[in-house]
């Protein structure tokens, strides 16, 4: 950081437009930042349900600064955990924030939006964003409202102005950024995010370390999504969820192992006329033990596996 943008943060500090680590909720007063890659940081969520103890704080959220912008992906579950990550980027650069990428609709990835507002940035998103946002939205704010209680108040619905089909090039000064569309995979409006100066890719929930992965798209497009992954000249990486030090594309085969299984149990479960129900009950216990959160979303999973691949 340079003699001039220490003094404009001290300046903020003073003026309050840096709020202090101390007017933090507790729950994130020691919200931190670790530096994947040169320019690129990424605060990575627990795994814990939403509640007013982590303030929705569960996704990997960042930022990569450039000479002239700050790109911010994506901005945790609530207000409050967006205000944070505003925080650590003033921490760490007087540099504007010009974008706001949302990865996809999940609210753990975006209801901290808002913080950003006064920036005025660009928030961009998939073009299938919009629509899937306009569906949930109401759902999302119930439910926000039920598991934070007031703490919930100001995580406000962002619509994205700019919306991307295939793929957008950003120039953040000294830095060129892609922002890739993906077919229907973990949902069905899923951007990644490339740094090609370090060859950083933010995978957003593409990429599951740890936390079992998740469909909410088709689980046979997020297979097809993963080869096209793999291809990627990355060298670093920040999954949406957990953390890993293997090189890439290595991060991606438990993720893989685990969908492979689900594809053939419940194909085999479909062939055997298995009803749905037996199916949640049989499929892929094999997997058990091997993910986090693995009760509270595998069920899920193979319901949506035997939806999709029952009319094959």
């Amino acid at each position: 950081m340079s003699f001039a943008q220490v003094l404009f943060a001290a300046w903020g500090l003073l003026q309050g437009i840096l709020p202090a680590a101390a007017e933090l909720p507790e729950a994130l007063a020691h919200f931190d930042v670790n530096e994947v890659a040169p320019g690129n940081y990424v605060h990575y969520g627990s795994f814990d349900e939403r509640s007013p103890d982590n303030l929705g704080d569960n996704a990997n959220i960042g930022f990569i600064v450039g000479e002239k912008c700050v790109l911010a992906v994506d901005t945790g579950g609530s207000l409050p955990v967006g205000r944070a990550l505003r925080n650590a980027i003033r921490r760490i650069t007087s540099v504007p924030v010009c974008y706001v990428v949302l990865t996809h609709v999940h609210p753990d990835h975006f209801f901290g939006a808002a913080a950003f507002l006064d920036d005025r940035p660009q928030f961009i998103a998939h073009a299938n964003y919009p629509a899937q946002l306009a569906a949930r939205s109401r759902s999302y704010l119930r439910s926000l409202q039920r598991d934070l209680g007031e703490a919930a108040a100001g995580s406000d619905i962002v619509k994205p102005a700019q919306l991307v089909g295939k793929q957008l090039e950003i120039d953040l000064g000294g830095r060129t950024v892609l922002v890739q569309a993906w077919p229907p995979a973990h949902t069905d409006d899923d951007l990644t995010v490339f740094d090609t100066s370090t060859r950083t890719l933010w995978t957003g929930d593409l990429l599951f370390v740890d936390h079992i992965p998740i469909v909410d798209g088709t689980l046979t497009g997020f297979l097809a999504v993963m080869k096209d992954l793999r291809k990627l000249p990355a060298q670093h990486y920040v999954p949406g969820h957990g953390r890993d030090d293997l090189p890439w594309p290595a991060p991606l085969d438990a993720q893989q192992r685990y969908f492979t299984v689900l594809l053939n149990e419940t194909r085999a479960a479909i062939r055997e006329r298995r009803t749905i129900q037996q199916a949640t009950d049989e499929v892929g216990l094999s997997e058990a033990g091997k993910w986090a959160v693995f009760d509270q979303f595998h069920r899920r999973n193979v319901t949506a596996a035997y939806a999709e691949l029952e009319w094959e």
